[in-house]
């Protein structure tokens, strides 16, 4: 709100007017603005509007301090508010570290000087700095630190004063000795009352100190003075706690937000990923928004984005909740159907207003196929290799909490080339349009994109994914976004063998012949040994225990990657063998040879894999 000029407004201290227009801070005249009338002592009107200007000066020196939101605002603030107009200079120290709500202080009791600020001399250039040296404030004192930091002794001058609580003159007794204390050695107190010492006490403890301080040519401080300096101390001293929790909580918020989200993304066979992720605001960086890749099986990948309704701390716990219980979920190789309808149940154990959308997808870079469960949210983009983007007709679908509710799964094809986006509804939904019409705008946005790297490219997804959020207009901030974005590469048919293998004993000899056989084929036989050596021991785990055939594929990509699937749903467990063993030490073998390997129950079993590096 704009304050409203008074009629005292613009008045300067004789003292301050030849410098004024080098540094016009004040908002309203300072207490000590208009220098006493030479007049009776009776003259009631000088002391009246003296003590008018001196309660305009507080109420807009406090408003200007409570503007401010982080700590070097809010001392900033102090500081232009105070000079020129209540002093010519001030110091002010805070407590290193500053203590947070009912921490327990360090010890010792340690102040740093956080900001200096004085008047300007004429000639002096707000830009390159002073012009010349800073003014001492006595003709015999200069009363500039000698060190930012000051340690408080126990039981010294400076505790006895900050401790008292009340700000007291440069020149009583407390103060004297005090300020040398303060301002290091060899410095004294400027004569008369040219010097406040205000200590800063925040809601549970002095948190800092405030030396307020005058030329010699400026009127001394007066007694009512000291009750200005108590008010702007404890406005300060209640911002910088407000501040140093409000850092805190933020603090906390943002981790909490980047512990929800993943560090990175996996890089799975076949397909390449990009996210984004955008708070709805700076000072509010925790929300329900996330996004999610998970391996799967058989060298598919789910792709998740969801969002949780709200954007605060609450939001982004839920928001947390449901994402591992999706990943759990995803663990058990469910279809997408069934991780929504198991999302749903836990949002309602959760509580009966946890709502939230989710759109879960499977991609399988094997058979070029997308599956897509939808429950709520705004359907996905697919924006094909010559530059025609579609929205995907997905079934809507319930938001998750609402129970009781069917999800339905679509499978679509899913072309080599293809990039797929995934989004929150904060991307295309604003207070300046509706969601359906912010989708239109984002599918012709990502065509309009896509027709500058030409029919045949598809554009880079990190350029892809800054572009997209190019489209956000200063308005369309109301929510947080996440963003995945997913280009389909695809395994080429030639690049996979696959073979069903009876559960008997002739299996891992089959084997050994069938994987000897396609690397042959693609010029892989520098892998033979190490290969047959691994399929015969996987192959022969999964025979022990297997009642239905095996599975064996073999993937050629970057890497070679072996599967071997069974119905059997005990996982295989890494143990050292005894030297009177006679088995046991297959997956020992496996450890030691494969780049990597693990092993993924499925609803129908499991399946065990290992990769090993190809070799030109």
């Amino acid at each position: 709100m704009t304050e409203q000029p008074t009629s005292h407004e613009g008045r300067q201290p004789l003292a301050a007017r030849p410098h004024e227009r080098t540094r016009p801070r004040s908002e309203v005249p300072g207490p000590s603005a208009v220098p006493s009338p030479a007049g009776p002592p009776q003259d009631l009107a000088g002391t009246a509007r003296r003590e008018g200007d001196r309660l305009r000066f507080v109420g807009a020196a406090t408003r200007r301090i409570a503007r401010g939101i982080d700590l070097d605002e809010i001392v900033l603030g102090l500081c232009r508010a105070t000079v020129p107009t209540f002093s010519d200079a001030i110091l002010v120290y805070l407590r290193d570290p500053l203590p947070v709500g009912d921490e327990r202080p360090v010890s010792p009791f340690v102040l740093r000087l956080r900001r200096t600020d004085r008047l300007r001399l004429a000639g002096e250039d707000a830009e390159l700095g002073p012009a010349v040296p800073i003014p001492v404030l006595d003709p015999q004192t200069d009363l500039s630190p000698t060190a930012e930091l000051c340690e408080v002794r126990s039981g010294g001058a400076l505790s006895e004063v900050l401790r008292g609580v009340r700000p007291v003159f440069g020149d009583s007794a407390a103060a004297r000795a005090a300020l040398p204390e303060l301002l290091g050695d060899g410095r004294t107190v400027p004569s008369g009352h040219r010097a406040i010492l205000a200590p800063l006490r925040g809601r549970r403890r002095v948190i800092g100190a405030a030396v307020f301080l005058r030329r010699p040519d400026r009127p001394a401080f007066e007694p009512n003075d000291l009750l200005v300096a108590a008010q702007l101390a404890t406005h300060t001293a209640l911002g910088i706690d407000k501040a140093v929790l409000y850092g805190r909580e933020a603090y906390i918020a943002d981790e909490l937000q980047r512990t929800m989200l993943p560090d990175s993304l996996p890089q799975p066979t076949g397909v390449r990923l990009a996210s984004r992720y955008l708070p709805a605001a700076e000072t509010a960086r925790v929300g329900g928004d996330w996004y999610d890749a998970i391996p799967l099986p058989g060298s598919r990948v789910a792709l998740v984005v969801g969002d949780v309704m709200g954007h605060s701390m609450t939001s982004a716990a839920i928001m947390g909740q449901l994402r591992t219980t999706a990943q759990t979920l995803a663990g058990l190789d469910l279809p997408p159907q069934e991780v929504l309808h198991h999302l749903d149940e836990q949002a309602q154990r959760l509580g009966t207003d946890r709502m939230a959308t989710c759109l879960y997808a499977v991609y399988d870079p094997v058979a070029h196929r997308i599956t897509i469960a939808n429950a709520g949210h705004p359907p996905p983009i697919l924006l094909h290799l010559g530059g025609r983007a579609e929205v995907l007709r997905v079934p809507p679908g319930a938001p998750i909490g609402v129970g009781g509710v069917d999800f339905e799964a679509v499978e679509l094809d899913a072309p080599a080339g293809a990039t797929l986006l995934l989004y929150t509804d904060g991307l295309v939904e604003s207070r300046l349009r509706d969601v359906w019409t912010g989708i239109e705008q984002l599918r012709e946005r990502l065509a309009a994109t896509a027709q500058l790297t030409g029919p045949d490219h598809s554009p880079p997804l990190e350029a892809l994914c800054d572009d997209v959020l190019d489209m956000l207009g200063p308005g369309d901030r109301d929510d947080d976004i996440a963003l995945l974005a997913a280009r389909f590469d695809g395994i080429a048919p030639s690049d996979v063998a696959y073979w069903f293998l009876d559960p008997e004993d002739s299996a891992p000899s089959r084997a050994r012949r069938l994987a000897r056989r396609a690397l042959a084929r693609w010029g892989l036989e520098e892998l033979s040994d190490s290969v047959e050596l691994l399929v015969s021991e996987v192959v022969t785990n999964a025979v022990r225990y297997a009642e239905r055939p095996v599975t064996l594929r073999l993937l050629r990509t970057d890497v070679l990657r072996c599967e071997v699937g069974d119905d059997s749903p005990q996982l295989p467990r890494q143990r050292r063998a005894r030297d009177t063993d006679e088995g046991g030490r297959g997956l020992f073998l496996v450890n030691r040879l494969a780049r990597r390997w693990g092993a993924t129950r499925l609803s129908t079993g499991k399946v065990v894999w290992f990769e090993l590096p190809t070799r030109s």
